[in-house]
């Protein structure tokens, strides 16, 4: 783990400063979510900003999308939100330099009716990173993958977020979804996690010989302005091709147009990021 021995000794000086976390969220399936987040960790790693990858969706995809098979997921995000095993044990690094990855693993599927009954459900994933969010690791970046619902696990991501990235299909129908989405997240913010904001809206999925592409960006440009990034990401069969070769497209095939998207994607959340720093 990049992160001193848990039971050492800290100096304030020495922690390392608190990482952005970050839950890629969207009630709607199939919109690119889990390749945004595996995806976008890797870039923001190969930038140099040691990532952690969380996946809380049972379906594994973004375990498996980084090379982890389901035999090597002894421990993960189950484990975590259960209270029974440690972030030291559940974290564990990747074929990608400085991108780390909690898995998901097989009991996670049980979790939504398993943890019901846990006092303050909504905040076990917020408790389990305590040691990230107080600054004992290296990590710049917390990405959490949700599943493609608004049930207790997406809760609890948002919970313990500091912001939301909602990866945006340009389809019919996206924005309808997407209004459900925000306002789940103003609940959150109101009654659960008052600093909640939202990262911002990536373009997925976006073609250019699709006039369909262009209403929904403009659509989504006209109604949330700044906070729909200026990078769209394209349709693009490398990027498909990826997860069933067990790596991000970034490694696949690096010279793709999906790679170069979530290059630029990571690029100007870094960028963002500075001028927000810088501003306050």
């Amino acid at each position: 783990m990049p992160e001193p021995p848990s039971n050492a000794t800290h100096h304030p000086a020495d922690l390392a400063p608190q990482p952005r976390i970050i839950a890629v969220a969207n009630q709607k399936g199939g919109v690119g979510k889990t390749t945004t987040a595996v995806n976008l960790a890797t870039a923001l790693a190969a930038a140099g900003a040691t990532t952690l990858l969380i996946d809380l969706d049972p379906q594994g995809n973004a375990s498996t999308g980084v090379g982890l098979a389901w035999a090597a997921r002894a421990e993960g995000s189950y484990s975590l939100l259960a209270g029974s095993t440690s972030f030291d044990a559940a974290a564990q690094p990747t074929a990608v330099p400085d991108l780390w990855l909690v898995p998901a693993e097989t009991p996670l599927s049980g979790a939504e009716v398993e943890l019901v009954e846990f006092p303050r459900r909504e905040f076990l994933l917020r408790t389990s990173l305590e040691p990230v969010r107080a600054g004992l690791t290296a990590f710049s970046y917390v990405l959490i993958d949700c599943p493609p619902s608004l049930g207790l696990l997406t809760l609890n991501a948002l919970v313990a977020a500091d912001t939301v990235l909602v990866p945006l299909q340009c389809e019919f129908f996206a924005l309808e979804g997407l209004s459900q989405l925000m306002r789940t997240i103003e609940l959150v913010r109101r009654h659960l996690n008052p600093p909640l904001g939202l990262e911002g809206i990536v373009l997925t999925m976006f073609d250019r010989r699709n006039n369909l592409s262009e209403l929904v960006a403009a659509d989504a440009r006209g109604v949330f302005g700044r906070q729909v990034y200026d990078t769209v990401i394209p349709r693009n069969i490398r990027v498909s091709e990826a997860p069933s070769h067990g790596k991000p497209v970034l490694l696949y095939d690096f010279r793709s147009p999906g790679s170069q998207a979530y290059i630029r994607l990571a690029a100007e959340i870094l960028k963002r990021e500075r001028a927000h720093r810088d501003a306050a």
